[in-house]
């Protein structure tokens, strides 16, 4: 018996020894900077200038970036040991890091990539992962993995990094920061090792977004306009169907903070399978010659086969005889992709280059200047360090669906953080025109704070499934509604307004759109009615004060259309259609 226990003791004290042992080593692989960096350094500012002058727009902040970015004195590594080994030190700094350091900022550093600054995984095995601060046990995603890690653990207030598929926005969503991608071409490339010159952009991180707005302004050189608020927010609904996490744990979010700000009518609902399908036919083209034909495969699907193409065909441009001359040791999965036969015809690279000239114009189109289109910035959350999802055949085909959006059109894009879900960090994606960096920076920092209290509530509540089922089967219903007002089928649409009306009683679009349908048909009192609830519903609906005021005109009520069309200039000064309204009845009945 006495032997029996004395073999206890010895076996919890193994266990217990055990239990240390692990616990220093997992200790000793989070590195004081989270390894973030792979070189410290300073460049500090120029002198302030004298008063009366403004002082420098970035005094006071620190920045670190990249190891893509050329400094003076010191060799850009590019995320391998053999190619710091075969390069010499840079004769000269990147423009874009000079005007950060002219600006007023001190560069403190460059931070890891991953390999050849090639994955969105943010795994390095020659200068270790850096540490994710948001979640330890889980990958940072990549390229640009150090950079975003730095912000994260507040090591600097912003940081440099190149996105040429997903390198700042993954790590962006993954790290818990706000990741800027800027349009394509609108930042100087000059100094930073390419990997694929139609798709790489410079961007940024920041944790808060009054830094990342006045860092953004001095990279982009943007002069001073006046801000405008977006007239529509397009909730891409097929995208989210991509999302591994519950849908509405993001898009409510999204929801309610945009009717907060800017009411319900400037929400809409958007199919970009069918969008891009219509818009881009050089897609069917790059089909039926790269994926014998295959027409199940939708349109974004084939957008990631796009880029993930041009990609690899471009790396392979630019850095194969580096490659076959010096034999780098590579990460197999790299390897792979970039050992992959690409046998790309003259006719097909001009297939290629077709999609991305038709993909802009259509986001453009889509967007105009005054709307943001909302995605998921990635499907899934962070893998763990070490998972084989990462290389699974669905990750990749959900993720590069939604990062090729971007990359192919060339439009900018914020990733935006909103807290956590089941213990990873989760965000969203605001994508505005080619050229719309400003108003998507303005908007992003309107919506911020409010998204956070939003993200916070969504988080804790219980919504219950069916209610959300709800809603989305209103929507449908609305959109259904759409259809047939467009079609001229005035009475068809009443009816399905009213049954999104029944389904969630509380939204003041479906009230409005059936008023527009009544009109139609000469019904101006339901009309006024509906109007009515509408704006009780939602007091910043132009468009119910606009056709309750032209109800009240067709009633007689012309002071009280007045009323109305003046309160909608309120609402919208440049409203040309309340402006003349307004004026037509004041002149006749005032």
């Amino acid at each position: 018996m006495a032997s029996n226990a004395a073999n206890l003791w010895v076996l919890l004290g193994l266990g217990l020894a055990g239990i240390l042992i692990m616990t220093k080593k997992l200790k000793k692989t989070i590195k004081a900077d989270f390894g973030a960096f792979i070189q410290k350094l300073e460049l500090l500012p120029p002198p302030q200038p004298a008063p009366p002058k403004a002082p420098h727009p970035l005094t006071g902040l620190n920045f670190a970036v990249s190891d893509v970015f050329d400094i003076e004195g010191y060799v850009t590594g590019f995320g391998h040991p053999d190619w710091v080994r075969t390069h010499e030190a840079s004769s000269r700094t990147s423009p874009v890091v000079l005007a950060l350091v002219e600006g007023g900022a001190t560069c403190v550093g460059k931070t890891v990539v991953d390999e050849l600054a090639f994955s969105i995984h943010g795994e390095n095995k020659h200068y270790s992962t850096p540490t994710n601060p948001a979640a330890t046990a889980r990958i940072p995603g990549g390229s640009s993995s150090g950079a975003a890690v730095a912000v994260a653990a507040n090591f600097v207030d912003f940081s440099l990094g190149v996105d040429t598929l997903g390198g700042m926005r993954v790590p962006a969503a993954f790290c818990g920061v706000i990741g800027f991608r800027p349009s394509y071409g609108v930042v100087s490339h000059t100094g930073i090792i390419p990997v694929s010159s139609s798709l790489d952009t410079v961007g940024l991180f920041a944790k808060d977004p009054n830094i990342l707005h006045r860092v953004g302004l001095v990279l982009l050189q943007l002069p001073f306009s006046v801000q405008r608020n977006p007239r529509q927010i397009l909730l891409a609904d097929d995208c989210f169907q991509l999302l591994k996490i519950p849908t509405d744990r993001v898009s409510q979010v999204v929801i309610n903070s945009s009717e907060k700000h800017f009411g319900r009518q400037v929400l809409k609902h958007e199919n970009l399978e069918n969008y891009f399908s219509s818009k881009v036919p050089s897609l069917k083209e790059f089909c039926s010659q790269k994926i014998n034909g295959d027409s199940k495969i939708s349109s974004i699907r084939l957008l990631a086969n796009v880029a993930q193409l041009l990609q690899r065909y471009e790396f392979k441009w630019t850095h194969e005889e580096w490659i076959n001359s010096e034999k780098p040791v590579l990460d197999s999965a790299v390897l792979a992709q970039i050992n992959e036969t690409l046998d790309m015809t003259d006719n097909e690279i001009e297939i290629c280059k077709s999609i991305r000239t038709e993909m802009r114009l259509a986001v453009n189109s889509l967007l105009k200047d005054d709307g943001i289109l909302v995605i998921p910035t990635t499907a899934y959350p962070p893998p763990k360090l070490g998972s084989k999802d990462i290389f699974s055949e669905d990750y990749q085909n959900r993720m590069f669906s939604l990062l090729s959006i971007a990359s192919i059109s060339g439009c900018c894009q914020v990733t935006i953080p909103l807290g956590y879900h089941d213990k990873c960090p989760v965000s969203v994606s605001f994508i505005a025109r080619h050229g719309g960096d400003r108003f998507l920076l303005d908007t992003v920092l309107t919506m911020y704070s409010s998204l956070q209290e939003h993200a916070d509530t969504v988080a804790k509540s219980k919504l219950s499934r069916h209610a959300v089922n709800q809603e989305h089967y209103a929507e449908v219903a609305k959109e259904k509604g759409n259809q047939a007002y467009k079609d001229k089928q005035w009475q068809k649409a009443i009816g399905f307004y009213t049954e999104a009306i029944k389904l969630s009683g509380n939204n003041a679009t479906y009230y409005s759109n059936r008023a527009a349908a009544y009109l139609e048909l000469g019904s101006f009192l339901q009309a006024e009615a509906d109007c009515t609830k509408a704006i009780n519903l939602d007091k910043k609906n132009v468009k119910a004060y606009l056709r309750r005021g032209t109800a009240r005109e067709m009633l007689g009520y012309y002071k009280e259309a007045i009323e109305d069309f003046r309160y909608a200039l309120v609402l919208e000064p440049t409203n040309k259609r309340a402006a003349l309204s307004a004026e037509r009845l004041r002149k006749v009945f005032m």
